[in-house]
């Protein structure tokens, strides 16, 4: 008989371009939401904590009688990401209960992202002031900030989002990007995403960032947007972290009719050798490229419409 007072503990070692997605596998079945972790440096000069080196993604399994089934369906999932790019194995142990969710929160630390932006754990004080700080909590399975095209699209956001903007933010994930638009000034964000736990995980971090009332997020895409189904239909800044074919796919869906005349368009989730065509695509739109910025080999690509 399993004992009921224990977990099975589920680690994954990886890099950032695999975190989400090992992430969201993982989040299908265990309990109490997905924990990602990564050591930490210090900037010489300012003595700033850096996060670094691989990330780890742990998961908690109730020991009870489902655990196993549990666990050859995550490794399932598991081998189907792999097909796509090299996983690595996962380990297991079984723990005693104890409050875990308290035991990792004390390693998570803040993440800065381009020149303003700080990624900070839900529960921590801003311990950089001179930074606008985005709370996500990163026991939610999807983005967290750790993955380089979250990274750099926020980057990007930050060089072109003036007080009083509207923006349209395609495939939202958890409302990072909504969140830190308005945080940079945005007066109102549309998060949409084909996910229903996105929305919903949309909704409960900007109501933890006190922006609810500024960030607007529903289920569907560009076609539900242009067809009137959320108060806005167009926007000075829209960007889209979603994979490069969906990108491509959607231009023909209306994409770039979503942003406004002298508007930017910023695109994410693209890996280097697919840059040329994301860029041809978008310039057949009518898009003048303006800045790209590169995270080992994924890039993000900045626009604005002619």
């Amino acid at each position: 008989m399993v004992d009921e007072m224990s977990w099975l503990e589920i680690t994954i070692v990886c890099d950032g371009e695999l975190a989400e997605a090992v992430s969201e596998v993982l989040a299908r079945y265990v309990t109490q939401g997905v924990v990602t972790e990564t050591d930490v440096k210090y900037d010489d000069a300012e003595e700033i904590p850096l996060a670094y080196g691989p990330i780890r993604v742990f998961g908690y399994l109730e020991n009870d009688d489902t655990v196993e089934e549990k666990r050859r369906m995550i490794e399932e999932g598991l081998w189907h990401l792999s097909q796509i790019q090299p996983v690595p194995a996962p380990t297991y142990r079984v723990i005693a209960n104890q409050n875990w969710m308290e035991s990792w929160k004390q390693h998570y630390q803040p993440i800065q992202i381009g020149e303003k932006l700080l990624i900070l754990p839900a529960w921590l004080e801003n311990p950089y002031p001179e930074r606008i700080a985005v709370k996500i909590d990163p026991s939610m399975a999807f983005g967290t900030g750790t993955h380089p095209t979250t990274q750099l699209c926020m980057a990007l956001a930050e060089t072109v989002i003036q007080p009083g903007d509207r923006i349209i933010d395609v495939g939202c994930g958890s409302g990072i990007l909504s969140i830190a638009a308005i945080k940079l000034g945005a007066e109102k964000a549309l998060g949409v995403d084909l996910d229903q736990p996105s929305i919903v995980a949309t909704k409960k971090n900007a109501e933890a960032n006190d922006v609810g009332e500024q960030v607007e997020a529903g289920e569907g895409s560009v076609a539900e947007i242009l067809a009137g189904q959320f108060s806005i239909k167009s926007a000075q800044v829209v960007m889209a972290n979603i994979l490069a074919p969906i990108i491509i796919r959607l231009f023909g869906h209306g994409l770039g009719d979503l942003v406004q005349p002298y508007g930017f368009l910023i695109l994410s989730g693209i890996l280097d050798r697919q840059e040329a065509e994301v860029r041809a695509a978008t310039e057949a739109e009518g898009f003048v490229f303006i800045e790209r910025r590169l995270i080992k080999d994924w890039v993000a690509l900045k626009f604005k419409k002619a």
